[in-house]
This record gives structure tokens, sequence and C-alpha cells, in this order.
């Protein structure tokens, strides 16, 4: 099993970067797929998350508006856009599958988002 990350970087404030997370060696379709990111001190905080069903995208309320996920199940693949970056959105973003009827769950190894005001 793995989920590659990239997309990673440093933005200014305002700036947007896109994240991509590469899934292999499990049945994609049935795993809902999340970006979490954690900042320095901080528990690991859900972002977003995108399911296999309609109308299965959710967002934290900290960026509603501004972020974006989506996948794509012929690819195995997510992708996340994140626009009018801030500060408060600085950490390590890791990609996570939950199967969507059990506990199994796999991560990414993260990718590190940086945004100076």
């Amino acid at each position: 099993v793995q989920l590659v990350e990239s997309g990673g970087g440093s933005v200014q404030s305002g700036g947007s970067l896109n994240l991509s997370c590469v899934a292999s060696g499990f049945t994609f379709k049935l795993y809902t797929m999340n970006y979490y990111r954690q900042a320095p001190g901080k528990g690991r905080e859900l972002v977003a998350s995108v399911s296999s069903v309609i109308d299965g995208i959710r967002y934290a309320d900290s960026v509603k508006g501004r972020f974006s996920i989506v996948r794509d199940n012929t690819k195995n693949e997510i992708h996340l856009r994140m626009d009018s970056l801030k500060p408060e959105d600085a950490g390590v973003y890791y990609c996570n599958a939950h199967h969507q009827w059990g506990q199994i769950e796999y991560w990414g190894q993260g990718t590190q988002v940086t945004v100076s005001s």
C-alpha cells in the first residue's frame, strides 16, 4: 500500500498550491480519501474529505470557499486545490485513506506547506 504525496511548498499569503496524492495497493473506490494537516505543536486536523458517493465532500470550516478537493477513481488519485492561503494554513499535509465501512486506514508521508505573511 502506498499513498504518494506531492505539491507542497512555500507561498506568500494569498497564494495558491495544489496537492496531489496517488494511491496504490488497495481498492481505491472503497475508501474515503482525506487530507489532514498538522501545524507545529498542534494535533492533526481534518481539512477536506471526499468519498466515492455523490455529494460526499466535506471541508473544515476554516477552509470552506478556499480549498477544493477532487478525486479520480480511474487514476486512483486525489487533488487538493488551495487558494487564498493564510499563514494559519501552514503545516504538514497528510493524505489519508479510510475504508468507508471499517477501521482500515492508510497514511501518506506528508508534504510541507509554508505560508509567509
